[in-house]
């Protein structure tokens, strides 16, 4: 049973249930003098606090990504070195079928060698009667950090609102993929190190994985992205550096465009893989970015968003922002923002339709 899974989590509310059950039904019923019953009485205390512990912790985790597996739990995981990871290859990565109608897997890229979780969803309409020649463009979320996959389902009422807008015609029906952002907890705001390739992981790995197991549009013009904070940060910089995968990304509340000294401590590798740099250095390149913050937003202000528009200005990469007056760095602000993001990546990427051959140009 994974960690961050629904089924680990209701198996320990019922044993906490269990537990709590078992102290009132036993407590007058422990056999033998005093000094026996008194410690198991105590044993049983501590038995229903040392659950409930495990409930709320489990709950914790799983809102905020903490910990993304066992072996990160019990620093079993090599972090530092992406050769250790291990994982099925994409030729044999499987999909498991969850209760909440996504499919999720866990496999190793061939180019990063990262391996990590990758959760995908269909859209109705891609089951419908008669729709099984046709494609589906592609929209990957990216979460932020600390965070998970799972963030996107547990807190960000994803992929049910986008649901809601396609039945609406407000948006496309996208096939939506959400891949672990920083395979084995490392965070290098979605770019290839030294010794970590998370921008190949992302932008060929699982893109290679999708293509392969899903109906979808080709390459760029029907793949965008969809990102919070750091996953902002990503969403804005992945179809600058990929403009023949992606072609338009949405950048909620990113983190700062010039780059974190925190998460990237080299100047030149930051400032490389920055949205702000990337931006200057494009020629002509057919990519959109949607940016949006509030104007309470300290740790996304609306000045990087004038600035990198400016710095956009002649290059070719369309540029649309939006400022909310009120909100914070929450996914409350970030729902409020779903219609707009949504309804304009669905105008820059491509609809439903007949596709030749595989999933990419």
């Amino acid at each position: 049973m994974e960690l961050t899974s629904t089924s680990f989590l209701v198996t320990l509310i019922a044993v906490t249930v269990l537990a709590m059950l078992a102290a009132l039904l036993l407590w007058n019923r422990v056999p033998g003098p005093g000094w026996v019953r008194w410690p198991v009485r105590v044993l049983m205390i501590a038995l229903c606090q040392l659950t409930s512990i495990a409930v709320i912790a489990t709950w914790i985790n799983g809102s905020y990504g903490l910990y993304s597996s066992w072996d990160d739990l019990l620093g079993t995981e090599n972090a530092q070195n992406a050769s250790a990871m291990t994982g099925p290859p994409l030729g044999r990565a499987k999909f498991t079928q969850g209760g909440d109608g996504t499919q999720s897997t866990y496999f190793r890229g061939s180019h990063s060698k990262l391996a990590g979780q990758v959760i995908v969803w269909t859209p109705p309409q891609y089951r419908a009667p008669g729709a099984d020649k046709t494609r589906f463009p592609v929209l990957m979320l990216l979460h932020g950090y600390p965070g998970s996959p799972r963030t996107w389902i547990d807190l960000g009422a994803m992929p049910g609102t986008l649901e809601q807008l396609a039945g609406l015609g407000a948006a496309h029906p996208f096939i939506v993929v959400i891949p672990d952002v920083y395979p084995g907890g490392v965070n290098t705001d979605c770019s290839n190190t030294p010794t970590r390739k998370v921008a190949s992981w992302l932008a060929e790995d699982v893109t290679d994985l999708v293509a392969k197991n899903f109906r979808t549009l080709p390459e760029p013009r029907g793949w965008g992205l969809m990102g919070v904070s750091t996953g902002a940060f990503c969403a804005a910089k992945l179809p600058l550096q990929y403009p023949k995968v992606f072609r338009a990304g949405a950048a909620l509340d990113p983190d700062p465009l010039g780059g974190d000294p925190e998460v990237l401590s080299d100047p030149v590798l930051r400032e490389r893989n920055s949205p702000l740099w990337l931006v200057r250095q494009a020629k002509k390149a057919d990519v959109a970015l949607f940016l949006a913050t509030s104007a309470q937003d300290k740790d996304s202000p609306p000045a990087q968003l004038e600035v990198f528009s400016r710095a956009a200005a002649g290059t070719g990469v369309r540029v649309r922002t939006l400022v909310r007056p009120a909100g914070g760095h929450n996914f409350q602000t970030w729902t409020s923002m779903y219609p707009d993001a949504l309804g304009w990546l669905s105008t820059e990427l491509s609809p439903p339709g007949d596709g030749r051959g595989r999933g990419r140009d």
